[in-house]
This record gives structure tokens, sequence and C-alpha cells, in this order.
């Protein structure tokens, strides 16, 4: 869909504000199908709140966030749909109620999938209620009475780190599935530069290429979710459920930023992460240590990590990051983007942070310190160090 933006008038617009009126966030009088001044701070309010970009436009990212605020929790009966699952803002309120009390549903996505009719019916049962993994009345009551089950510790990052530490810390046999960002009829930041003109999607599908190749050096089982010349560009939820498909156990999305003032520079990650404190916490882990280790590699200046509920981070079952590799509107970054000598830099960054998150935090390494020629020597010689 094409975004809605300031300036257009139209029944989209006014189920827009009917929406950002139910939030509070705008009042319910005015000019009812004008996308005006207010609506947009409305919307990027909205965008701010759901850890979406904040660009004051309604895109199908934003249109489904929207409509999914439309249902609060406790509004209408909640149970697991084949094949269209039910979505909502009260979904993720659900999941995000008995993750904080210790049930596993996953990473809180708004679906109302098996995982969460699971987690539903072992709640049900250790209240003496019928369970058949829906939400009806009886269950939003007996939540709404409880406490937190669980203290002293996020069951959720129990969990994870668990899965982290069982897996071991080799990368051989592993899956990762590298997203190199836009692609086809979306060329992602264009910069014309004298004679040339330099594209993201461009840029960062060689980015995943150099990584696949490291990554397979390693033993590593690799799959990009695009070409270098993809018909169409690929929606964000369909590269997630790719990669869920795949039983991928990370999951790497490569991007390069944009700004219309050429000073910005410098590179981010991002990870899944809402506004009241749900994360997936190995999500958080790798990003961290990817953004320490691209940054001391390179130079870059580091522009931190954060929290984002995108489709691509929520959606996905692994961990997941998507690295903004410094700005391709700026010279400085511009320059170090297009010598290739960089770019392995880069990719060799990621390896090692990708190597750090398996490794067991007491036998961390410092950053800078791992050398990824060692990590193909290990697999040459068929020898994996435990």
């Amino acid at each position: 869909m094409r975004p809605i933006r300031p300036g257009d008038r139209g029944p989209a617009v006014a189920e827009i504000r009917t929406v950002l009126a139910g939030l509070e966030l705008l009042p319910a009088d005015g000019h009812a199908d004008d996308y005006d001044t207010q609506t947009e701070r409305a919307v990027r309010a909205f965008q701010q709140s759901r850890g979406l970009s904040v660009d004051g436009r309604v895109g199908a990212e934003t249109w489904r966030a929207l409509d999914a605020a439309r249902w609060r929790f406790g509004a209408r009966a909640l149970y697991h749909a084949v094949p269209e699952p039910l979505t909502g803002e009260d979904v993720r309120s659900l999941q995000e109620r008995l993750l904080e009390m210790g049930y596993d549903v996953g990473r809180a996505d708004a679906i109302y999938g098996i995982r969460t009719s699971r987690a539903v019916a072992q709640f049900q049962r250790e209240m003496g209620l019928t369970p058949d993994g829906a939400c009806g009345p009886h269950t939003v009551n007996a939540l709404r009475r409880l406490g937190r089950k669980v203290v002293g510790g996020r069951p959720q990052w129990l969990r994870e780190s668990d899965a982290i530490r069982q897996a071991g810390p080799t990368l051989v046999g592993r899956t990762v599935v590298i997203d190199p960002g836009h692609g086809g009829t979306d060329p992602g930041v264009v910069v014309p530069d004298g004679a040339l003109r330099w594209s993201e999607a461009d840029l960062v599908h060689d980015l995943a290429s150099r990584l696949e190749g490291r990554l397979a050096a390693a033993g590593v089982r690799v799959q990009l979710t695009r070409g270098p010349s993809p018909l169409t560009c690929l929606p964000d939820a369909d590269r997630a459920q790719l990669a869920n498909s795949l039983g991928a156990d990370v999951f790497i999305s490569l991007h390069t930023d944009g700004h219309v003032n050429p000073e910005a520079d410098g590179v981010a990650t991002y990870h899944y992460g809402t506004d009241n404190g749900v994360t997936s916490a190995t999500g958080e882990r790798l990003a961290g240590l990817v953004q320490r280790e691209i940054v001391a590699r390179t130079g870059l200046r580091d522009c931190r990590t954060h929290a984002k509920a995108w489709d691509l981070l929520r959606l996905t079952r692994m961990p997941a990051v998507r690295v903004e590799v410094g700005y391709l509107t700026s010279p400085l970054d511009r320059g170090r983007l297009v010598d290739p000598r960089f770019r392995d830099r880069v990719v060799e960054a990621i390896v090692a942070g990708v190597q750090r998150m398996y490794l067991p935090i007491e036998r961390d390494v410092p950053t800078g310190s791992i050398d990824v020629s060692e990590l193909r020597a290990i697999v040459a010689a068929g020898t994996v160090v435990d």
C-alpha cells in the first residue's frame, strides 16, 4: 500500500483518526478525514509507543499496528483460530501478562498461535478452570486477580539463555538466515556520486554474500532471503516466515541508513523489544555483541542498540537483529562502505558477534579479539573447542 501521509484526505484517514481517538492520542472532533499536523503528531506518538519507525506516515506496518490497537484486553474472547489466527493488542497484552507470570508463550508477537493457546491452557489447569486454551471472561478475571508468579528473574530470559547454553559453543551445523534489506522494486537509500550511483540494496547484498562465505567456511548452513536482482521486494513478514520455516538459529538483517543531514553517520543495531520492557533476551545480547564488534573493528560511530517491534524482529522465532551499517548519505560512511576491504571488516565483526553469543558468559572474550580465520582453521581441522 502507498503510505498515507500529511495532506492526504479520505475514508482511510478518517479510520486512522478514529483509532487514534480511541487511544486518546487525538480528539474525536476536528476534520475527520484530513491528515493534518495534529494527526501526524498523533501518528508519530503511536509509532514511538509501539517501537515502530517514527516517520509520521502510515505504511503497511503502522496500519497493521493501528488495526491491532483497536482491541483492548478483555474486550473479546481469544482462541487459537486456524488458518487465520487472531491478532491484536489484546493478544499482546495477554502474552506479556503470561510471560511475566512465568508461562512460555515464546515471543509476545500479538498472534494467538498454538504456543499461546498451550500457555493459556496450562494457566487454566493451575487455576482449576477448563483447560481449553481459549481466553474468555473467566480466564480474564483469573489473570486480573493474580500478581506475578515468578520473581527474582525474567523466566523468558532464563529459557532463552538455557537454550543457547545447551546448544554448545561451536558454530558448526547451525543455520543462519541473512537478510539483505530491500531489493527488487525497492532499492532503499540511493545516493548519486559523480558518475556512480550507490544503492542500499546493492551494497547490503554484497555484504550478505561476503557474510555467507565467512559463515559457511566456519561450518554454518546459510540461507539468504533474496538474490542480487529480485523482481519484487519481499515483505518483512515473509522474510521472517522464511527464517521460521527453515528453523534458523540466528537471523541477521543488513541495511544502511540515510538522512537529509549529511553529517548523520554511524552504525546502530536493533533487536525485538516493546515499550513495556518485554524483549528477546538473546536478540538483545546478540545486538550488543555485534554492535560492539563492528564499532571496534571499523571505527564507525557508535549509535548503540535499540529495541524495536518491527515485523522483521517481532515475527522471527530465533535471536534476530537488524544492523544499520552506516549512513549511505554520509560522505564519511559512504567512502568506507564502497571499499570492499571495509565491508570485509564489517563481516568479520558480525561473525565474531555471532560466535560470542554462543560462548558461555564466563568464557567470553574481549571485543575485537576473535580472529575469524581461526574459526575456519578449526573447521578445516575437523575439531571443535568445547
